[in-house]
């Protein structure tokens, strides 16, 4: 991944998702050839590994939030792109605060040393960190405290990332496979138990555009016949891990 102290901060989108069969996915990603190319972030494919340490209240609020439709609701994650090197604690991670406001996702995040994210979201304490993430510090500063949050889940996955040419500058389309998850020993440094989230031949696509999806990507989801879902990471781990029943998931491919 490239040097984090680069990246975007912030942004606005809409995002699109699909649970589809492995089958499924590679037919799609063949018919995507013609139109996007491999982030060049991960490796030739565009494919990375991810590891997302959420925070939530006692009571599970945004989980439910998520779970009853409210149309404005937040979480609080720590995000690290994996790499060949161990995470240490001057390495760095992102401290995310993604956003839903009615269909519009929105994405606040910090860049800070590990060490400086646990001293944040662990122990509620101010870190050291670059004057531009001020603000966004000052948020999940109060937003820890509003919520009373602490660490939840860790979910891990790889992901297959395709990007937009000049054509359709702000297009994605990722593909996120071997899902898994925990909800003990809740630590980015600690091998992950690798609990299945979903069954191994199911694939989370997500399609994230700036504005709109262009004519010719909405032909081809309704040629290959694929259905919009309301599916969560987080709130499926959540499920899961507190055995609450859901079967809303499953509609994707009945």
């Amino acid at each position: 991944m490239p040097n984090l102290s680069h990246v975007i901060r912030r942004f606005n989108r809409f995002e699109l998702k699909y649970l589809i069969t492995l089958q499924q996915a590679e037919r799609f990603k063949a018919a995507l050839r013609a139109y996007l190319s491999p982030d060049d972030n991960g490796n030739g494919q565009g494919g990375y590994a991810l590891a997302s340490l959420y925070y939530d209240s006692p009571d599970f609020r945004c989980f439910w939030e998520k779970i009853d439709g409210v149309r404005f609701r937040r979480k609080l994650r720590i995000r690290r792109y994996e790499t060949h090197t161990a995470l240490t604690e001057d390495s760095l991670v992102f401290v995310e605060i993604k956003q839903r406001l009615d269909r519009v996702m929105q994405k606040r995040r910090a860049v800070l040393p590990y060490r400086e994210a646990l001293r944040l979201c662990n122990d509620r304490q101010m870190p050291e960190h670059a004057p531009q993430d001020t603000p966004v510090i000052n948020e999940i500063y109060a937003f820890l405290w509003q919520y009373n949050l602490r660490p939840t889940s860790l979910v891990c996955y790889l992901r297959q990332a395709l990007i937009g040419t000049d054509y359709d500058i702000g297009l994605r389309v990722t593909f996120d496979t071997a899902l898994s998850y925990q909800a003990n020993q809740l630590h980015l440094h600690d091998q992950p138990a690798s609990l299945p989230m979903f069954p191994a031949d199911y694939v989370v696509m997500e399609i994230k555009v700036n504005e709109r999806i262009p004519y010719w990507l909405a032909e081809l989801v309704a040629a290959h016949n694929l259905n919009l879902v309301r599916v969560s990471k987080y709130c499926r781990s959540i499920e899961l891990s507190q055995n609450i029943s859901s079967d809303r998931w499953r509609v994707a491919l009945a």
